[in-house]
């Protein structure tokens, strides 16, 4: 990885970059916020815009050719930037953010069209570090990290997320859930994606899925496991990017059974 004036971050810039917007969050966390909705359920507080300025300053001082797609600025119909582009969420988890319940992420990656490179999920609560590079593996903390060894759908604990236009689309993921609970040892719902993935890459679940995801969701979480050892695609088995909109993700041992599985839901 080359330093200032090259084109790809040094570990120690995307990191530092991580950690400043999560120590601000961690800061704020409890406190009284400025809400407002995009949507429906959709909340946006005044700490997502404050860190998403951060980040955005920050690359761009940095690397001002690239370009930046985070949360607070993206397009539905946007096509897929070519060359450089960060995708940033500043804030993943921000509904459980509002509430004060304890699980939300600060995630940041860089990818070179549609393949990404480096990404860091940061959770500042546990003081936890994510980190990968392409061809490079994945750590925790400075330590490698790796999937896990479970091999069958029963013994496997999975995550999922439900998207925030549930109540009006048709496959929201309700009737997914339903026709998998029976085959599986349990399920979660953290209410962060970036924090869902990075805890397959590091073996802490056998498998996520989700529908109606946005490419700062699964950037950076999507690289980890790669980088760990798992597997990652999209709801039917076809190549993951991540501006696609669904995701598969697991310690790979599994992958298959579990697409068969919600492939029932699919048809």
């Amino acid at each position: 990885m080359t330093g200032r004036g090259g084109d790809r971050p040094t570990q120690e810039f995307v990191v530092g970059v991580c950690r400043d917007a999560g120590r601000m969050a961690l800061k704020r966390f409890g406190e009284k916020l400025e809400v407002s909705l995009k949507g429906e359920v959709d909340l946006v507080t005044d700490v997502d815009l404050v860190l998403d300025e951060l980040i955005r300053k920050a690359i761009a001082d940095r690397f001002p050719g690239h370009t930046v797609v985070t949360e607070e600025g993206w397009g539905e119909d946007a096509p897929v930037p070519s060359g450089y582009v960060w995708l940033v969420d500043p804030l993943d988890g921000t509904t459980n953010y509002v509430h004060g319940y304890p699980a939300f992420c600060v995630s940041v990656a860089l990818a070179y069209g549609d393949e990404v490179l480096t990404g860091c999920v940061y959770d500042p609560l546990r003081e936890e570090v994510f980190y990968g590079e392409k061809g490079s593996g994945a750590m925790l903390n400075g330590r490698a990290i790796s999937v896990s060894a479970t091999d069958s759908l029963i013994s496997s604990l999975l995550s999922t997320g439900f998207p925030y236009e549930r109540a009006s689309l048709a496959e929201n993921n309700v009737s997914h859930l339903g026709r998998i609970l029976n085959y599986i040892q349990g399920v979660r719902r953290s209410g962060s994606l970036a924090l869902d993935l990075a805890y397959v890459a590091c073996g802490r679940l056998d498998g996520h899925w989700e529908l109606s995801v946005k490419p700062w969701d699964t950037a950076a979480g999507g690289l980890l496991i790669m980088e760990a050892g798992g597997r990652i695609s999209n709801m039917r088995g076809g190549r993951w990017t991540p501006f696609g909109r669904d995701v598969l993700a697991t310690n790979g041992r599994i992958h298959d059974q579990l697409l068969a599985a919600l492939g029932q839901g699919l048809d």
